[in-house]
């Protein structure tokens, strides 16, 4: 009996797989085809970056192809530099993280490189290049800082900072701050210093935001402060629009121009605070159709067209536009300035609305220009034609206008009307006013009455001279 009960026992090793494995595929993963369709689908038509909990972007690593994730916290258009590693902290170099940020914008229509507020990024100099897909937007509602040390900056990388290249349809917008950090620059014994250990004193000093071969750019609502040199720079650009934006540098800060055009086309600057150490803004050759407006210039060298026509170059510059502008404590108001030896012209310029407090010389044109010691007398100039100056008023601390022509080439239909113009402190003449071969025609009121006399009367004769030399442009 023992025996039969054995043979028939059930096999419960056999038994019990029977009775698990449904349990076992019921709970295990499961990937339906049509999963795996749209997954491939969506790499391949979008080419966009998806997101992985497991890898993390380090600044200076290869990603191995894995781009990181567009910013969660707003939508899959926005690439967050803190996404791509960067820590904010001021301290650690977040370049990478920045260009990582930009590649992957770049690819995609509408999409934005943001800054988030709340940190501060150290930057090394980079190149943000285009074309990209489509219009592109930095956000800027942090910090982006410029190394400190000048012997930190690499010797290849000092003309800019940050500089955009061939990019179209873009904007800059924000809260936040670009920061050059240029204090080490503007001091002599800082140079020296790095002279002492590096053996090289740089030649140049960079530009924070450049701007070359680009079109359909706006930068509006951030601040650029303390560059080592020109704050914001457009070079062979077009369809330029500049808004609501604050440039500050100490007034002691050399060549450190608030907005610099060349070459530049079909621009306007408008509503706009710059305080820096040299122009406020400068245009130079090459520029047309420019409109400035409701700007406040203090302190800074006012607003300038020129210098033009260094070493015997070419220089053209036509239809510039300046209005409703207000300085203070400048050491010009509106000027234009060339030096002696240049070719080319400068023709149909408009000051109009032009308050000054404190300015040195509100009014001038010099065609002797030079800062040098000194400087050779020549006789070719840059011919100036078709420059007009309405409702300029305020105070002046030196002389109310000084317009210095050269001697072989007259400056021509120059229109001086609606000038009102005192001194602001006690014992300057208020007739103290430089006027050399300049022809045009004044009109009332003019205050100080010198002014009257400033211009001669164009001829036929004069006329043809000066334009004479307009040839190349």
């Amino acid at each position: 009996m023992e025996r039969n009960r054995r043979s028939w026992s059930w096999p419960w090793p056999l038994f019990s797989v029977f009775l698990i494995a449904p349990l076992l595929f019921s709970v295990l993963p499961t990937t339906s085809v049509e999963a795996r369709k749209h997954h491939h689908s969506y790499k391949k038509t979008h080419n966009r970056p998806h997101s992985n909990k497991h890898s993390n972007h380090r600044k200076g690593s290869d990603s191995g192809g894995f781009n990181p994730p567009a910013d969660s916290t707003t939508d899959s258009t926005t690439y967050n530099v803190v996404s791509f590693g960067a820590r904010g902290d001021g301290v650690t170099d977040d370049s990478q993280s920045l260009v990582g940020a930009w590649k992957a914008a770049c690819q995609l229509p509408g999409a934005t490189v943001k800054i988030p507020s709340g940190f501060r990024f150290l930057m090394s100099p980079v190149n943000l290049q285009g074309p990209c897909n489509g219009q592109l937007t930095l956000q800027i509602d942090g910090t982006l800082l410029a190394p400190s040390r000048v012997g930190d900056w690499p010797k290849s990388s000092l003309f800019q900072w940050l500089n955009f290249k061939w990019v179209q349809n873009f904007t800059i917008q924000g809260s936040g701050t670009v920061d050059g950090q240029g204090s080490q620059w503007w001091t002599p014994s800082s140079l020296y210093y790095v002279q002492k250990m590096s053996k090289y004193i740089p030649d140049v000093k960079p530009t924070a935001l450049r701007f070359y071969s680009s079109h359909g750019v706006t930068v509006r609502d951030i601040r650029i402060v303390n560059s080592p040199q020109c704050h914001l720079k457009f070079d062979y650009s077009g369809g330029i629009k500049v808004d609501n934006i604050t440039i500050s540098s100490p007034e002691n800060s050399p060549n450190t121009d608030g907005i610099h055009l060349q070459s530049t086309r079909d621009v306007e600057i408008h509503h706009s605070n710059i305080g820096c150490g040299d122009d406020c803004v400068s245009i130079q050759s090459g520029c047309s159709n420019v409109h400035l407006h409701h700007i406040n210039c203090s302190p800074g060298h006012g607003i300038s067209v020129g210098s033009l026509g260094k070493d015997k170059t070419a220089a053209c510059v036509s239809n510039i536009v300046v209005d409703n502008i207000s300085l203070r404590n400048t050491l010009a108001g509106v000027r234009i300035k060339t030096w002696q030896g240049g070719v080319g012209s400068v023709k149909n310029v408009s000051f109009t609305n032009i308050q000054v407090s404190d300015v040195k010389y509100p009014i001038i044109i010099d065609q002797f220009y030079c800062d040098k010691h000194r400087c050779e007398n020549q006789t070719a100039a840059v011919a100036i034609s078709g420059v007009k100056y309405d409702q300029i008023y305020g105070t002046y601390t030196a002389q109310p206008i000084r317009l210095a022509c050269s001697t072989t080439v007259p400056c021509v239909d120059v229109d001086v009307a609606d000038i009102q113009l005192k001194p602001s402190i006690a014992g300057i003449p208020s007739s103290a006013s430089l006027c050399w071969n300049s022809y045009g025609k004044s009109q009332a009121p003019l205050l100080p009455s010198s002014i009257d006399g400033c211009l001669r009367r164009d001829t036929a004769y004069v006329k043809r001279v000066a334009r004479s030399h307009e040839h190349v442009c």
